[in-house]
């Protein structure tokens, strides 16, 4: 049976990358989707094909060309600003989404996150209307809604190599998640095309190991990095002062109102787990997150001390 051709989005991102050396390393013929003027450099034994998902007319004949295609979309925006969200997550996806439906396209496979199981914040709700839209599309298609990525979790690794303690909001065991590797993460979206068993349905997925809370995450840094522990609590009260200070001045500012969404973000981060949620329960249960995969997070630790793995954080799904 053969393989069918790959429509890939979001090939610049860190996951996009990892996940379009995924299939070809399992032998997929790959075309790269990027938006025009945004082109990033591939490698030259791919197809790249320069697209304006702005345009649907222009988009149509494109997709046309690759009728029985997959889609794999890692794109996702940039910034989470509420302008970005619904530009990329929705209207983005969902001119993508008419030109696949009239191309004849096979298979619809979206990276989205758990955290939309919670929307509180526009780009949750952005990324949900388009699940909404994909999920009663007629296509064939497979959400894939990850925990943590390894690079959102690395973000202090660089106080500590400066001598600076780990920042833990609260007590530091506010939340958990199962992070999941950029090449395990890949390799399941990959694992998607074609997969009856992965097929119209939302499929959250972590990685292997026990669900781990910032604290645990902070001393395994320090475990790795040969130092004792040291941490550093923030209050939750403070971030929830400073977005009320920031949405006051929104009022008047628009960039005031943007600092405020950003806060809004970074207070859901520190206080929502990255698992699946039980509505009968009413809490997170890491028993019921999916595992997957073979990579741990003290491994991608060991290797960003010791300066294999760039310490700065980056975008899951750039485009």
């Amino acid at each position: 049976m053969s393989l069918p051709s790959i429509l890939l989005l979001g090939a610049s991102g860190t996951i996009g990358q990892a996940t379009l050396s995924e299939l070809l390393a399992q032998g997929f013929d790959v075309i790269c989707l990027q938006r025009k003027n945004t082109a990033s450099k591939l490698p030259d034994t791919v197809q790249s094909i320069e697209i304006d998902l702005n345009d649907p007319e222009t988009l149509l004949p494109v997709i046309s060309r690759f009728s029985g295609s997959v889609i794999i979309s890692c794109m996702a925006s940039r910034s989470g600003r509420k302008q970005d969200a619904w530009a990329v997550d929705y209207q983005a996806h969902l001119n993508m989404l008419h030109a696949a439906k009239a191309a004849g396209i096979s298979q619809f496979i979206l990276l989205s996150a758990i955290c939309v199981q919670k929307p509180l914040l526009e780009f949750q709700r952005a990324k949900l209307a388009f699940e909404a839209e994909l999920m009663t599309s007629g296509l064939r298609w497979s959400i894939v809604r990850p925990t943590a990525f390894f690079k959102s979790l690395s973000g202090q690794v660089k106080r500590l190599q400066a001598g600076k303690p780990f920042l833990l909001f609260g007590n530091g065991e506010l939340t958990a998640c199962t992070p999941i590797s950029d090449r395990d993460l890949a390799r399941y979206l990959v694992g998607c095309v074609g997969a009856p068993d992965r097929m119209n349905r939302i499929l959250p997925v972590g990685g292997p190991g026990p669900a781990l809370t910032p604290r645990a995450q902070g001393e395994l840094l320090f475990k790795v990095a040969g130092k004792p522990p040291r941490f550093r609590h923030v209050p939750v009260r403070l971030m929830d002062a400073i977005i009320v200070t920031l949405s006051v001045l929104g009022r008047v500012s628009p960039k005031m109102a943007e600092k405020a969404e950003f806060a809004r973000i970074g207070r859901y981060y520190a206080t929502e787990s990255m698992l699946v949620w039980d509505e009968r329960t009413g809490r997170y249960d890491p028993d019921a997150t999916p595992v997957f995969g073979e990579d741990r997070l003290e491994e991608h630790y060991q290797r960003m001390i010791r300066g294999e793995v760039d310490a700065g954080l980056g975008e899951h799904a750039m485009f």
